[in-house]
């Protein structure tokens, strides 16, 4: 008997094992079978009687083409195989409705039963939907690098296509609009596959030398009747050399480091409507007029398609444009169609397609249409991202769906597509190259995200020996900042302390002068300015930071803000910690403010502005002070979506 083996690739294949629920396991076609590349919850119904209508309707949304539902996973203590059948039944329903036909597929699919007591999950597989008996899987393979399994050889495909559709209807009978409408939306449909169409793929890359020319791919070429999985073998077979994906691709090897999504190749996709067809005579253009039988009213509906879809880098591209960019073109416009259609003789909803991949808790990225008329901090709006975070098990203490956060194709360079743009040109996450501490079994833990780094002299301005509490302060907001928790600028000097005097903490002498402030002053100023409360760590002596150390490394699991350590007239930013808890060895991963030098990386890092510094070193020196108090300011996030 064959042994099957299940490889799992999401970081966190269960989302919540407290609860009684549903999930759906997402695969591709484009990698091994049995793959799971994440996990979609379900939030309509329950385990055992889905909305399968709602569910389908939401995750055509989400999920790119290019990636499908190869099984679900429900809890059960018990009975696991019973359990696991229903599974199975609930995804093929649900893959038959996003496939949109009835016939019986004769894919494997995955029914996994989750112990809501012990969290262990125990996998089937079904062979086909008819097959009465399950196969149990005992080899699961939890991948080391799945980043680079989904993105070495896989990339991006980009189709941005707006349509202004104009449509008449009599203006005695505006109950016809919407029958009118819906005509007019199959026939765009109908021309997405029209011979007549051309599709123009080419590179969004201009950072390599040996770009490719623009390809264009014309309807009559496409091929609609071939699943997927199928396509490889059709490729080979065929006598024609068919140009694949990689033809656009990078040709560099990448770094481990560098698969993800924001990295990946993105080949764009145009779409182009040929009229004139091949003539060797010369025509003029033709303007035909059709009198209205009776008086009508015009209207005009805009659409603003914008569709990403993932495919393997050696898919031939006349199947990547049948295949993934023409049903995913087809989905968003009538994903849209409904939207408008109660709305047709109002206010049209202002829609717009954004695509996200939170960094470390999405292996690919998912789109989402955004209603543009409702502000983001509207509670229709803040309900919808809630609803998001939910199914896609994302926290509900920061806002990773904002648009804001959303991918950023207009930079072709892609180490830039991560959409933080603050224009800002200071050094970003020093600590990223810094090596290892040292600490012997230590359990590491950082800052999550960006952050800025500021120090003495920046903008030309000295506050040398007296500025440092200031500038860990602007780094702590540039953190609030690059996280998309507020918008305001990184305040200065003197709008610290304008702030200061404002809340009554100062008096006004304090404008301008080169006074220290300390943690204290710090919350006032993060309370004021952003809402931000914090969290007070007090200590005697220097001596007495390691025993903090667990606490510390809690905040940073938990909170993931950066700290301010501010003792006697010295404050530093700490960005983790490395602590081994049985022997109670720490080190403590500093920023350094009063560094005076030009933001230049390798010149911060090799003089020791930011690294590893343990309370006592090799030459028994002490970083801490023994003589001196500490206090520790540990910003919290706040909880918004």
């Amino acid at each position: 008997m064959e042994n099957r083996t299940i490889r799992v690739l999401c970081p966190k294949l269960l989302i919540n094992r407290n609860e009684s629920l549903l999930q759906w396991l997402i695969g591709s076609p484009f990698l091994p079978p049995l793959t799971v590349v994440s996990t979609i919850r379900c939030i309509h119904g329950d385990s055992s009687s889905p909305d399968y209508h709602k569910e389908s309707e939401d995750i055509r949304t989400l999920l790119l083409k290019g990636f499908d539902v190869i099984g679900a996973l429900v809890m059960g203590d018990s009975d696991f195989e019973n359990k696991a059948r229903k599974a199975l039944d609930a995804a093929r329903r649900l893959r038959k409705l996003l496939s949109g036909t009835e016939k019986s597929e004769n894919e494997e699919m995955i029914g996994a039963v989750a112990n809501s007591y012990t969290g262990d999950i125990h996998f089937f597989i079904s062979k086909t939907e008819k097959t009465t008996h399950l196969e149990p899987v005992s080899s699961v393979v939890h991948n080391d690098n799945p980043e680079k399994y989904v993105w070495e050889n896989g990339c991006l495909l980009r189709c941005q296509l707006p349509i202004k559709l104009p449509f008449c209807f009599p203006l005695n009978k505006p109950s016809d609009a919407e029958n009118v409408f819906l005509r007019a939306i199959e026939v765009v449909i109908a021309n997405f596959k029209d011979p007549k169409v051309a599709y123009i793929v080419e590179s969004s890359s201009k950072t390599f030398a040996d770009v490719a020319q623009p390809v264009l791919v014309c309807g009559a070429e496409l091929s609609f009747g071939i699943d997927l999985p199928n396509v490889d073998l059709l490729a080979q077979d065929s006598e024609q050399k068919l140009l694949r994906c990689a033809h656009f691709c990078s040709k560099s090897i990448s770094s481990p480091a560098s698969f993800s999504a924001e990295n990946a190749d993105v080949l764009r996709v145009s779409v182009l409507f040929n009229r004139s067809e091949k003539s060797l005579k010369f025509n003029l253009p033709v303007a035909e007029y059709f009198p209205a039988t009776e008086e009508a009213r015009l209207l005009i509906v805009d659409f603003k398609l914008e569709v990403i879809c993932y495919a393997a880098k050696d898919l031939p591209l006349i199947y990547a444009v049948s295949k993934l960019i023409i049903p995913g073109l087809v989905d968003q416009l009538n994903l849209m169609k409904e939207v408008m259609l109660p709305h047709l003789l109002t206010q049209h909803p202002k829609l717009h397609p954004y695509h996200f991949n939170p960094s470390g808790m999405m292996l690919h990225p998912v789109t989402v249409i955004y209603e543009l008329n409702y502000g983001e901090t509207e509670m229709k709006q803040v309900d919808i991202r809630k609803s998001l975070h939910l199914r896609l098990g994302l926290p509900f203490d920061r806002p990773l769906l904002r648009i804001t956060n959303a991918l950023d194709f207009s930079t072709t360079d892609s180490s830039k597509r991560n959409s933080i743009q603050t224009g800002s040109s200071l050094v970003k996450n020093v600590h990223a190259t810094i090596p290892s501490s040292g600490v012997s079994g230590g359990i590491t833990s950082l800052v999550q995200g960006s952050y800025e780094y500021y120090h003495y002299f920046q903008d030309g301005f000295d506050d040398s020996g007296w500025g440092c509490a200031y500038r860990s302060l602007q780094t702590i907001i540039s953190w609030f900042r690059l996280q998309h928790y507020t918008s305001i600028d990184v305040p200065s000097h003197r709008e610290i302390q304008q702030t200061l005097v404002d809340i009554g903490d100062k008096d006004h002498s304090f404008i301008g002068s080169r006074e220290w402030i300390g943690a204290i002053e710090l919350s006032f100023v993060l309370d004021k300015l952003l809402g931000i409360s914090c969290k007070v760590i007090n200590v005697m002596s220097g001596t007495e930071l390691p025993e903090k150390c667990r606490e510390l490394a809690l905040h940073f699991g938990n909170q993931g803000t950066p700290i301010m350590i501010g003792g006697g007239v010295l404050a530093y930013t700490l960005l983790g910690v490395d602590y081994n808890e049985a022997s109670g060895a720490c080190a403590f991963l500093i920023l350094d403010p009063h560094y005076t030098g030009t933001d230049d990386l390798k010149k911060i890092v090799n003089g020791g502005w930011c690294g590893w510094k343990k309370a006592v070193d090799s030459k028994g020196k002490n970083f801490f002070l023994h003589d001196k108090f500490y206090n520790i300011l540990l910003p919290q996030r706040p909880n918004m979506v």
